[in-house]
């Protein structure tokens, strides 16, 4: 078999063009809607947008996963070393033939190749993003530092230059195993990888946006208490574990191994594989021996999950309750009860629907916008050893009108 095609770069001059074409929209839209405004601004103006392009490139991501186009175009980067599946009619049209419900259809080609233009232009924007910082950091320390009402520098938030290059290198990362995920045919723990990175770089693009509008409004983040601190930190571990099952889920094809609630195969505890079914390093369906998965496995897979899932909606219930009483996080508490209750509904749909296009597309979406507002959170809020030794004085005289146990 030839497997030269694989790893022909040849269209990768064409791709790079369309992802500038596609970058170039949104860079003339930011600047000339910002034209007036400091650096800082333009800079969290670019960010908010490209954070918002790169969501809807995870929910495209997921569409192509979902509806089994991952492998519409089995080489990379372009489509049978085409640069669109224009150019490959012929050898879709043989593989379509051949298979007619294959991984390779005209149709699935269109949305893998789209879903590699949608990202190269999110490429290129985080690039741009990376060379302003830089230039506008620069220029920053050539500037005299502002100063306060005695003439010494005030606290303020300060540009850094390191998010957005460290932002870069994680999407180039990320292109890495876009690539691997069709060179290595949906490779499980490589395609869980893709989609760990991809909320991953929502999360570098949601600090960079949050620090951005702290350096143009001069503003430090919200003092809380190291306890709430906690809660945050542990809550966005939790969710970070269950995205990382749920992408082991769907790569796994998992999803229908239960198709009851709350039970599981009219059990509390069914048969489950869980030996099997995390055995991380393996080829789709097969174990590393190469024998078919037991259904077993699928089902250690789900539930798995399923259990995870009643610690994270937990949580996340305890965090949005207390981060309710703190004015300026009052917003992410919002978000993050409305989005755990999305998730349960969409979770539920895609058990109890035999997992609807629709449901599943916005389960992905859920899970990486609870991503982003914890890290939305964490970035506005910053830990104050004062608050608790406040809170335990207060407890200790009595007094339970301290305003200052608001933020605790």
């Amino acid at each position: 078999m030839d497997t030269s095609s694989l790893y022909d770069l040849t269209p990768i001059a064409w791709l790079m063009a369309a992802g500038v074409l596609i970058a170039l929209g949104p860079l003339v839209w930011v600047w000339r809607r910002n034209a007036g405004a400091g650096p800082a601004r333009r800079l969290h103006a670019l960010t908010v947008l490209t954070l918002f392009l790169t969501f809807d490139l995870t929910l495209f991501g997921a569409f192509t996963r979902l509806t089994d186009s991952g492998l519409g175009c089995p080489d990379w980067p372009g489509c049978y070393g085409n640069a669109s599946p224009a150019g490959a009619r012929h050898e879709i049209a043989m593989a379509q033939a051949a298979q007619p419900t294959g991984p390779v259809t005209h149709g699935k080609a269109w949305v893998e190749m789209v879903h590699r233009y949608l990202a190269t232009g999110v490429g290129v924007l985080i690039l741009t993003l990376a060379g302003a910082t830089w230039i506008v950091r620069r220029r920053q320390r050539r500037a005299p530092p502002p100063s306060s009402d005695g003439g010494h520098p005030s606290h303020h938030a300060t540009l850094s230059a390191w998010w957005p290059a460290f932002t870069l290198a994680w999407v180039c990362l990320q292109g890495a195993f876009g690539a691997l995920t069709v060179t290595w045919k949906l490779f499980p723990a490589i395609v869980t990888l893709h989609l760990l990175g991809a909320v991953v770089l929502l999360a570098l693009l949601c600090i960079q946006a949050v620090h951005y509008r702290q350096a143009a409004a001069q503003r430090l983040p919200t003092p809380v208490s190291p306890a709430l601190r906690n809660g945050l930190v542990v809550t966005t571990v939790l969710l970070v574990l269950q995205i990382a099952l749920g992408g082991w889920v769907s790569t796994n094809y998992a999803v229908l191994a239960c198709t009851q609630f709350p039970t599981c195969q009219d059990s509390w505890w069914p048969a489950m594989n869980f030996a099997q079914g995390f055995e991380i390093w393996r080829h789709l369906g097969v174990t590393g021996e190469g024998q078919p998965l037991d259904f077993s496995a699928l089902t250690a897979i789900h539930y798995a999950h399923r259990l995870m899932a009643y610690a994270v909606f937990v949580a996340l219930g305890v965090l949005a309750w207390r981060l309710r009483r703190i004015g300026t996080l009052r917003p992410q508490a919002h978000w993050l009860a409305g989005l755990a209750l999305l998730q349960l509904a969409t979770g539920l749909g895609n058990v109890l629907l035999g997992w609807p296009l629709a449901a599943a597309v916005l389960h992905t979406g859920g899970a990486a916008a609870l991503a982003v507002v914890l890290t939305w959170a964490l970035c506005e809020s910053r830990r104050d050893a004062s608050l608790r030794t406040a809170h335990a004085s207060d407890n200790a005289g009595g007094r339970n009108n301290n305003p200052r146990k608001a933020t605790a």
